[in-house]
């Protein structure tokens, strides 16, 4: 069996060092559409090295790419095809603010396996501390299509019920033409998201964008709408991913306030909208 869950649960983590720099910082916003207009005092503080904060889901890819997916599949007892795999979901918990620049350690692990009759999902966890403590816990859920069936654990079935009523605030957000290329320099290379042969093989029509560049862009408008532009308000941000997005698409994020979160439903205008983002929660101060 391609995936040996007794073998991944049981193998010992994944210790590395990890770093990053405001230019990794830059990078990665641009990669989720910040800069536009380039000159907004709001945009300023993405972009500009003096005024420069961090969006918390900068984490993801922090390090260049710190554990996702395609490292996921690496662990031991993990031997799938690239092809075959997508990104299930995503959660995030800040400890603390993220510093503009940092050197951390990142401790990965395959935290659960779970039978989906067609299909397998995998929980990597990666845990990042440095001199100063927790820094923040990263939940990847990797979907393996065709590897389920073992009659293993299938897992949580329970959804967070559907918000009530129209939603507190709609935004909608373009997406580049090169969204995907320029995102993919902060470390995430999956062919799937710039090969359109790949694309093909793995049953698109096109390259699509990662999943975890519309996870930033969703952060973000939730901060620059509900919190006041403040990054640090942010505690925890978990998603599913529904459906894919393709590059020169249009986002609409909808947004309802609850206590202490923000629930979001994220869908792509001109595929009759089209569910993208679901079970969104971002909770906050």
């Amino acid at each position: 069996m391609p995936i040996d869950a007794a073998k991944a649960l049981a193998a010992e983590p994944r210790t590395g060092e990890i770093s990053w720099t405001p230019k990794d910082v830059q990078l990665y916003h641009l990669g989720i559409g910040a800069g536009v207009p380039a000159t907004d005092p709001d945009e300023l503080r993405y972009t500009l090295e003096s005024r420069l904060h961090v969006l918390p889901s900068f984490a993801t890819v922090a390090g260049g790419g710190s554990p996702g997916v395609i490292s996921g599949l690496s662990m031991p007892g993990v031997e799938v095809e690239l092809a075959r795999v997508l990104h299930g979901g995503q959660a995030l918990t800040v400890h603390r603010p993220l510093p503009v620049r940092g050197t951390a350690t990142a401790t990965s692990r395959i935290a659960a396996v779970h039978d989906k009759g067609t299909a397998a999902v995998l929980v990597l966890r990666t845990e990042v501390t440095d001199a100063d403590g927790p820094l923040w816990t990263g939940d990847a859920r990797i979907f393996v299509r065709g590897e389920g069936g073992w009659g293993g654990d299938r897992g949580p079935s329970t959804r967070p019920a559907e918000p009530a009523g129209p939603p507190d605030r709609t935004v909608e957000r373009p997406i580049r033409e090169d969204q995907a290329l320029l995102y993919r320099l902060s470390g995430d290379y999956n062919p799937l998201h710039a090969d359109p042969g790949f694309a093909r093989l793995a049953g698109f029509d096109r390259p699509i964008l990662h999943g975890l560049c519309t996870y930033g862009m969703t952060l973000k408008a939730v901060v620059d709408t509900l919190l006041g532009g403040d990054v640090t308000r942010v505690r925890s941000y978990s998603t599913r991913f529904a459906g894919v997005v393709y590059p020169g698409e249009t986002l609409r994020i909808r947004m309802w306030r609850q206590e202490g979160a923000v629930r979001v439903a994220v869908s792509a205008i001109e595929r009759d909208d089209a569910p993208v983002l679901a079970d969104t929660v971002v909770e906050h101060t």
